[in-house]
C-alpha cells in the first residue's frame, strides 16, 4: 500500500484573544495515515475537531506542532512547513477539498464554477466542459440551471455544484466534510459512486460523513478523533 497521508504528532492549540488569550488544544498529538484506494472516515462526538482536523490536512489552519506528509508527484511534501508555492501547487496537481459549502462567486455560471478546477490546469474548454456537464447530469442538476450563478440555488443544490466542482479533478487525495449533508437519497447514492469510482482509480480519501448508509458504504477504515483531542476542546 502506497501511503499518501502521513501524519505525524499533529497538534492544533487555538488562541481565544476575545477571552484573555485563553489557550484551547482542540488536536493533540494525532499520528493518521491513509493509503492509496482507500477510504478513512473520522468520527467522533460532536465538538472533537473532525472538521478542524479535515482543515489543517488541507492547511486551511497552521499545526501548532507535527508533521502532514502529502504524497505530491511521488515526494512527500509537509504541508506543515510548505511555502506558499509549494502549497498551491499541492493543492492544483494532488489535493481536493469539498467543504459543506459552496464558497459562491457572484456573477460566475455554474458550469464555469464546476469547469474551473480543470480549466486552471490547462484543460481545453471542450474537454472541461464536457465534464463538467456530465458531473452536473449524474447530480441531476438541471440544464436549465447551469448558466445561472448558484447564489440563488437551493443549499442541497449548491452542495451538489461544490461536490461536481470537487470530483471534475482525478485528485490523488480527496479531503470530504460532509459532503451528503444536504441531500436526499437518490443524490446521496450518486456521491457514493463518485467516491467508490474515485477509489477504485487509486484515490485516499478522508472524510467526515454522519450519514450512516453512506459510511457503510466507502469506509474502509475509521479514525476516532476522541482519541486525539483533550477534554476541554469543543465548538470547533
Amino acid at each position: 500500500m502506497k501511503t499518501m497521508i502521513d501524519v505525524q504528532g499533529l497538534s492544533k492549540t487555538f488562541t481565544l484573544h476575545n477571552q484573555g488569550g485563553t489557550q484551547l488544544k482542540v488536536l493533540n498529538d494525532v499520528y493518521l495515515q491513509v493509503g492509496a484506494s482507500e477510504c478513512t472516515v473520522l468520527h467522533g462526538e460532536s465538538g472533537t475537531g473532525k472538521s478542524t482536523l479535515l482543515r489543517t490536512l488541507y492547511a486551511n489552519y497552521l499545526p501548532s506542532q507535527g508533521a502532514i506528509n502529502i504524497r505530491h508527484h511521488g515526494e512527500m511534501v509537509n504541508l506543515a512547513t510548505a511555502n506558499s508555492r509549494q502549497l498551491m501547487a499541492v493543492r492544483k496537481d494532488t489535493l481536493g477539498y469539498v467543504s459543506q459549502f459552496l464558497r459562491v462567486i457572484p456573477r460566475v455560471s455554474t458550469l464555469d464554477v464546476v469547469m474551473q478546477p480543470l480549466r486552471e490546469r490547462g484543460v481545453s474548454e471542450e474537454t472541461a466542459r464536457e465534464k463538467a456537464t456530465d458531473l452536473l447530469t449524474q447530480l441531476n442538476i438541471p440544464e436549465r440551471l447551469w448558466s445561472l450563478a448558484p447564489s440563488t440555488f437551493s443549499g442541497g443544490e449548491q452542495q451538489r455544484v461544490n461536490i461536481a466542482r470537487g470530483f471534475i479533478v482525478d485528485y490523488p487525495i480527496l479531503l470530504l466534510d460532509e459532503p451528503t449533508a444536504s441531500l436526499d437519497q437518490r443524490n446521496s447514492d450518486v456521491v457514493i459512486k463518485l467516491i467508490q469510482q474515485a477509489l477504485s482509480r487509486g484515490t485516499a480519501i478522508a472524510g467526515i460523513f454522519h450519514d450512516a448508509a453512506v459510511r457503510d458504504a466507502v469506509a474502509d477504515h475509521f479514525f476516532d478523533v476522541n482519541k486525539a483531542v483533550e477534554p476541554t476542546a469543543v465548538g470547533f
